[in-house]
C-alpha cells in the first residue's frame, strides 16, 4: 500500500512539470504573454529575497534594507552577482558592529 502511495505521489508531481514542457513546444504564444513569461523569473526572485531582507537582523531591520539598496546599487554598475552578494553581506556586518 506505501508503494502505491509513493508512485502516485511522484506521478501527481512529476505530470505538472513535465507536460508543460512539451506542450509549449507546440503552441505559439502572443508577443505580449512571451514578455510576460520572461518576467517571472525576476518576480520569483524579488518574492524570495524581500522577506530575507526585511528580516535579516529582527532589532535592526534597516540593516537589511540598506544592504538591498547597496546590493541593487552595485547590481546597476555591473557588479558580478557574487561581488554583489559579497558586498550586501558585508553592509549587513557593518551595522552589526
Amino acid at each position: 500500500m506505501i508503494w502505491l502511495i509513493i508512485i502516485g505521489m511522484a506521478v501527481v508531481t512529476v505530470l505538472p512539470r513535465v507536460v508543460p514542457a512539451y506542450i509549449v513546444d507546440f503552441i505559439q504564444f502572443p508577443s505580449w504573454m512571451n514578455k510576460w513569461l520572461k518576467a517571472i523569473p525576476f518576480a520569483a526572485l524579488g518574492a524570495l529575497i524581500f522577506p530575507g531582507i526585511m528580516t535579516v537582523i529582527p532589532e535592526k531591520p534597516y540593516a537589511g534594507v540598506f544592504a538591498g539598496l547597496v546590493a541593487i546599487l552595485a547590481a546597476w554598475f555591473r557588479v558580478h552577482v557574487i561581488g554583489v552578494v559579497a558586498i550586501a553581506i558585508i553592509t549587513v556586518y557593518l551595522f552589526t558592529i
